[in-house]
This record gives structure tokens, C-alpha cells and sequence, in this order.
């Protein structure tokens, strides 16, 4: 099988960590080597929060500039600062729905555009998969399962060879309890909108 390395960036406290875990353990069921790295900025909520998972036979859990297959934004403004690790054939899968930084917050910065934002995206990269997750995790039942959302969608993008079944498997044993059947269905909802965008 061919490496695929997928980086996944947010800010703390919405859980990509605990996707990109899962995204893992999903591959070790399936017997796909992989390896697993996490980056944190500032660990509490709001600091940025980057984590790797590679797919495949490497050495190494570093994703260089210009390496990644897939990159999966939590955030937009995060996805925009990711933007280095893409090249053309990269394929982003992103949240539309923006959670601006403290000093946004506290009016000593501004958040850009989002038009801004896509452009500067789309002139990098060929698949842009861009879709508001908050709105689909709601929909599920918890907007904090924005990370079974964008798990969801990269399944469903097909880049991986990990199924559906398999990361649902996961997701059922590896999540709380009480959050099982909510994440279930927003990785359903992230599943079907990856099926809605066409590479």
C-alpha cells in the first residue's frame, strides 16, 4: 500500500487528538502499519493542536512541508497556517465554521475573510472538501463530536484504506459510553457529505 499522511489541526478542545488516536487504532484492527504523533501548542483550550497519523511503512511520524496527502482543519484560520505541509495533489477536508483566537476575542486582532481564506487554499491545492462540521455535530446531537464528523468525512473521502465498518468499530470501543451513539451518527453525517463532494 502506498504512505498516506494525514495531518489533522485544530485548537484545543475539539478533539482531534482523540480522532487522530482513533484514526489509529482503526488502522492497527485493519493491519495497516501506522504511526502516530501529536504536536501541541499551548494544551488548553483555544492553543493550536497538531497531530500526525501515518498510514503505511515509514520511519519517521514527521510530515515535512509540502508532504501531506490530507490535511484535516478543525479550523479554518488553523487550516490556513497548516497550509505549508499541503502541495497540488494534497486533499483538504475543513470546517468551515471559524473559532477565532483570544486576542480575536479581546479586539487586538483580526480574523481574515473567509473568502480570503478559501482563496489563498484553493490556489495551493486541487480537492477542497470544506463543509460547517459544527452544524453536522449539532445535528448529531453534541457539537463536540465535530471530530466524529471530519473522521466521518475522510472515510467517506475514500483516501484511506481503513472502511467504515472498522472506524465505527472503533469509535464504539474506544469513546464513552454515553457518547457512542451521538458519535456514531456524526460520523455517519461526515460520511455522507464527503459522498456529497466529488475529487
Amino acid at each position: 500500500m502506498d504512505t498516506i499522511r494525514t495531518v489533522f489541526i485544530g485548537v484545543g478542545g475539539q478533539g482531534n487528538l482523540l480522532a487522530s488516536r482513533l484514526l489509529g487504532e482503526a488502522a492497527l484492527s485493519s493491519g495497516v502499519q501506522v504511526t502516530v504523533s501529536e504536536i501541541h501548542g499551548m494544551a488548553q483550550r483555544g492553543g493550536i493542536v497538531e497531530s500526525t497519523v501515518i498510514l503505511g511503512d515509514v520511519t519517521s511520524p514527521i510530515v515535512s512541508d509540502g508532504e501531506a496527502d490530507v490535511l484535516i482543519g478543525f479550523e479554518p484560520l488553523e487550516t490556513l497556517r497548516a497550509l505549508k505541509k499541503c502541495n497540488k495533489n494534497t486533499l483538504i477536508i475543513m470546517n468551515s465554521d471559524p473559532l477565532p483566537p483570544f486576542t480575536v476575542a479581546i479586539g487586538q486582532g483580526n480574523y481574515p475573510d473567509m473568502n480570503e481564506i478559501m482563496d489563498k487554499i484553493k490556489s495551493k491545492v486541487d480537492s477542497v472538501m470544506v463543509f460547517n462540521g459544527i452544524k453536522l455535530a449539532e445535528q448529531a446531537g453534541n457539537t463536540l463530536s465535530l471530530n466524529m464528523v471530519m473522521l466521518g468525512a475522510l472515510i467517506g473521502s475514500g483516501i484511506t484504506p481503513i472502511t467504515p465498518e472498522v472506524m465505527k468499530k472503533t469509535i464504539s470501543e474506544s469513546t464513552k459510553k454515553a457518547f457512542v451513539e451521538t458519535n456514531l451518527r456524526a460520523f455517519d453525517l461526515g460520511m455522507e457529505q464527503a459522498k456529497s463532494f466529488t475529487k
